[in-house]
């Protein structure tokens, strides 16, 4: 079965919100499709731990093989601090804070154009109104009248 095509922002989308769900710190996206010709999105996150950066993995992992996206590679070693997973209109780089520090992409990519967290991880306007339509209590009913005879 072919791996279905998924938009380069619904990536992003999909990536961000699973490392959000697992406590991932300082997500940026940095759109680089002006600056590269392998990759339009670039996604950096800090994990607090090795075991932290591990579950951060897995779980992007998780989220790209329940929407069958095609990963054309992941590069992890042991204890360096650093994972990255390549979904080829994205990638994604997993750090330990003084790795990322160390690297700094986002020095490397000044001149890549930086989307908003909030707007990728904000609902769309349809999945916000079903659930404001379910967080509402149902509407109380008034008592039935008795009719005596």
């Amino acid at each position: 079965m072919k791996p279905k095509k998924i938009v380069p922002l619904e990536l992003v989308k999909l990536c961000c919100r699973a490392l959000d769900e697992k406590k991932a710190g300082e997500l940026t996206i940095l759109d680089v499709s002006e600056q590269s010709s392998i990759t339009d999105f670039l996604v950096l996150a800090t994990a607090t731990s090795e075991p932290h950066l591990r579950a951060l993995r897995v779980e992007l992992e998780k989220a790209l093989d329940a929407n069958k996206v095609h990963l054309v590679g992941m590069e992890t070693s042991q204890e360096s601090g650093w994972t990255v997973v390549d979904a080829f209109d994205v990638m994604i780089h997993l750090f330990l804070p003084e790795t990322r520090e160390r690297f700094g992409l986002e020095r490397l990519w000044r001149d890549a154009t930086e989307i908003s967290l909030a707007r990728v991880l904000a609902p769309t306007l349809k999945v916000a109104k079903a659930r404001v339509a379910r967080a509402k209590p149902p509407a109380k009913s008034r008592p039935k009248k008795s009719v005596s005879k």
